[in-house]
């Protein structure tokens, strides 16, 4: 009979016939588990398939797919990684193959045999091989949330061997006395007597060879009399392995496991990085709990806009309670929102040397690599620059401290928020940011409070609660490896932690003022020629950033 793996141009799954040995029984004192035969048979009773790429997987208990983060070692092809797809803490592998039976042939898949991973655990499952055109998965699911699991290249994930369909269903189970057989409780009486004088004489005197040290009547496959009972006993499986003659191209699979790193210990420090793996968690969970009860509070769910706002409203409804508002109104005696167009600044600050960011559109990472991409040059210069919408020249809040002298001009333009923030002759002008329609920030959080005033032009913004840390993918300090929502890349197939993640959208207004709190993620892209303020210098506590677990910093 056949056992057939179609494959594809690029499929490779390795598989082997499973070898008979663990290397937690190679670890018994003197091999003693092997002296099981059972326990032989059962773990060479079928074929294996190894992964091919080693990787770590963690489950943080929920339910959704998201909640399964899997990085996997450098250089794995990416069809060959395991993915999170059905949520409940499981982890699925693709097989590359299309597998075929004899008819009335299925194939059993599960785990192999005698292989204990701790914190997960593998899924069985039948399947009719004999006629199916379609691929299988091989599922692991978590046994318990904190836990980080680890699968090397070359392990095996899949354990399968071929069972004949209707046959269990052809049995009919029963019981008997013992009696109804004198013979089977004859063998049986004897052996069991045997084995009572066996383990009497191991605690008298023990053997000193470790041969003498086991009974072997079911090993060798006869009775305590000498007696063989069945002619086609079997002590050792044989399978052959996969005819390669067809796939040349498959790479070679080793027999057995003696390739692979030992098994890790569990130490006080694994059980450390569990107990802080299921805090972080139960943090998560705790921050989406209160953002649902905020959600019970009128304009709870939403960024609301207000005018005419009281400092102690102010303080006591958006700053206290981190939830972001829109100030509208505030701004409505500033110069700057009615003279402010390219040519006037031009003017204004004339060709004094400024730095901005530049070279940006040709680097997906130009915020994080922010500083590769300072320049300098004469603002005249800049303002021409950029007078055609794109992401390339921006002047940003990165570059406010080298540039505020040359920018002091703009001052008079410019009014005060007294209200709110205490006074900077420092910086009067705030960070100002100046640039086309097109200039983007990528999604990213902030270390302290800020306002956004805008002055000039629209922009849209996307808000994301801080409780949302969790879905966002915060990879790199304050930022996020999705570096915009918008990408159509973005999907739920490859960032399934988005799912259900609240998003505020806001189209800010000239003269209209963003409150945004510390932690709270946003991205930013200029509709119109834009130019932006943003201020940190509050009335009230903003150090955030003292007690953030990384490098200190703000970005916009």
């Amino acid at each position: 009979m056949e056992l057939i793996a179609y494959l594809r141009p690029g499929w490779a799954p390795l598989i082997r016939p499973a070898p008979a040995t663990r290397p937690w029984m190679d670890a018994t004192p003197e091999s003693f588990a092997y002296r099981c035969l059972p326990l032989n048979i059962a773990n060479a009773h079928g074929w294996e398939v190894l992964s091919p790429c080693g990787f770590e997987a963690t489950w943080n208990g929920g339910a959704d797919p998201g909640a399964v983060t899997i990085t996997v070692d450098p250089d794995a092809p990416a069809q060959s990684h395991p993915v999170s797809l059905f949520g409940q803490g499981v982890i699925t592998f693709h097989m590359e193959a299309i597998f075929r039976t004899p008819p009335g042939w299925n194939l059993w898949v599960g785990g192999s045999p005698n292989r204990q991973k701790d914190g997960v655990a593998p899924l069985t499952g039948v399947i009719e091989t004999d006629w199916s055109p379609f691929t299988f998965t091989m599922n692991w699911r978590f046994t318990r949330a904190g836990c980080r699991v680890r699968f090397e290249a070359g392990e095996a994930v899949a354990f399968l061997f071929p069972v004949q369909r209707g046959v269990l269903e052809g049995f009919a189970p029963t019981f008997v006395a013992l009696d109804a057989d004198p013979e089977t409780a004859r063998r049986f009486e004897a052996w069991s007597a045997a084995r009572d004088a066996f383990h009497d004489q191991m605690q008298r005197a023990p053997p000193k060879s470790p041969s003498e040290r086991w009974q072997k009547h079911y090993y060798r496959g006869v009775t305590v009399d000498g007696e063989a009972l069945a002619a086609d006993h079997q002590s050792k499986l044989r399978l052959r392995p996969f005819d390669r003659a067809a796939a040349p191209h498959l790479p070679e699979v080793p027999s057995d496991d003696s390739s692979l790193p030992a098994p890790a210990v569990r130490d006080s420090r694994d059980a450390e990085i569990a107990a802080l793996r299921l805090a972080l968690a139960k943090r998560e969970w705790l921050l989406e709990t209160v953002e649902r009860q905020r959600d019970l509070v009128p304009g709870g769910a939403r960024i609301e806009r207000r005018a005419g706002l009281s400092p102690d409203e102010f303080l006591q409804r958006y700053y206290a309670p981190a939830r972001p508002v829109i100030l509208t109104g505030e701004l409505e005696a500033w110069p700057a929102l009615s003279r402010w167009t390219p040519d006037y600044l031009k003017q204004a600050v004339g060709a004094a040397e400024i730095e901005y960011q530049g070279g940006r559109s040709s680097n997906p990472q130009f915020e994080i690599e922010k500083d590769a991409h300072r320049r300098t040059g004469r603002f005249d210069a800049f303002i021409e620059s950029i007078r055609e919408p794109g992401n390339d020249a921006y002047m940003t809040a990165y570059n406010a401290r080298a540039n505020r002298a040359a920018l002091a001009p703009l001052a008079a333009d410019m009014g005060a928020l007294d209200k709110y923030l205490v006074g900077d002759e420092i910086d009067p002008t705030g960070m100002l940011w100046i640039g086309p329609a097109g200039t983007k920030t990528s999604l990213h959080h902030d270390l302290t409070n800020n306002f956004i005033a805008q002055l000039v032009g629209r922009k849209q913004i996307k808000v994301a609660p801080a409780s949302e840390v969790g879905r966002l993918y915060n990879h790199t300090h304050v930022f996020s490896e999705i570096a915009d929502l918008d990408d159509p890349a973005v999907s739920a197939a490859r960032h399934p932690r988005l799912v259900g993640m609240r998003v505020y959208d806001v189209l800010l207004q000239p003269g209209e003022v963003l409150f945004l709190p510390a932690g709270w993620w946003h991205q930013v892209k200029a509709l119109d020629f834009s130019v932006t303020a943003t201020y940190t210098n509050f009335r009230w506590p903003n150090r955030a950033y003292e007690t953030y677990p990384g490098p200190n910093g703000s970005a916009f």
